[in-house]
């Protein structure tokens, strides 16, 4: 198959109580090897819960999904998901330890992680000593480590203050351009998505279906304050406006 991974018509619903709740709507979806895809849509569109399932953590109730096979995924999510307990160096490597990866190997993963994210210096420190932002590294380098085909990001920058948000933004698209990494991210803003992806998929409000599958075609690194740039704004919150006013 051409693509790495790709979906057809998937539909998922929450039972609350004796009714039903649907989230997913029919979604097609698809991503290439080495594609950074952003999903934008309204909160509570199921974005996270496509996530999911896609990586086989949760199940649909309808659709196929299409995945090359010994497909590996790693997720980095929105509240950091640390253990705390643990070191920095303890929470990198806690993924290869649970697969049985030997000491030697995940001593020297673990410090290489450290280096790509620029964490020298905490590896002895336990998550109630770190900023926001170093939690959050900590969290990518944990994704990372495992070696993962596909990384998804579930609105990773979303607790974090603009100038760190800023700075780890252009940290994952440098971790992205230099490895055989491909990326499907939660956002929930557009200039966000427009500067980060290759690809936006463009979800309604619940239920939800694909409003758009937008290629961004403007050339890396990416100048927010350009005309071209603001035209993809405009047109996806054209978009997610025109959903609004009739939803």
């Amino acid at each position: 198959m051409d693509n790495l991974l790709e979906t057809k018509g998937i539909v998922k619903s929450f039972k609350i109580g004796e009714d039903k709740d649907k989230v997913l709507d029919s979604i097609d979806f698809n991503v290439k090897k080495e594609e950074f895809v952003c999903l934008l849509g309204p909160s509570g569109s199921g974005k996270s819960t496509f996530l999911r399932i896609i990586s086989n953590l949760e199940t649909s109730d309808h659709g196929e999904i299409l995945r090359q096979e010994n497909l590996k995924f790693s997720f980095v999510f929105q509240n950091f998901a640390l253990f705390p307990w643990l070191t920095v160096a303890g929470n990198i490597g806690f993924g290869l330890k649970m697969t049985g990866v030997d000491k030697k190997t995940i001593a020297k993963t673990v410090q290489e992680k450290i280096n790509q994210v620029n964490l020298g210096g905490f590896e002895k420190q336990h998550p109630k000593e770190l900023s926001g932002g170093m939690k959050q590294r900590v969290g990518l380098a944990r994704a990372l480590a495992t070696t993962p085909d596909i990384l998804l990001l579930d609105e990773p920058f979303s607790l974090l203050d603009v100038f760190t948000a800023r700075k780890l933004r252009d940290d994952l698209l440098n971790i992205w351009q230099k490895g055989n990494l491909t990326i499907v991210m939660v956002s929930h803003l557009v200039e966000e998505a427009v500067l980060l992806a290759d690809k936006i998929v463009v979800f309604s409000s619940k239920p939800a279906k694909v409003l758009k599958a937008l290629e961004i075609n403007l050339e890396r690194p990416r100048k927010p304050r350009t005309e071209e740039f603001y035209n993809y704004v405009d047109q996806i919150n054209k978009l997610i406006g025109v959903e609004k006013s009739t939803s």
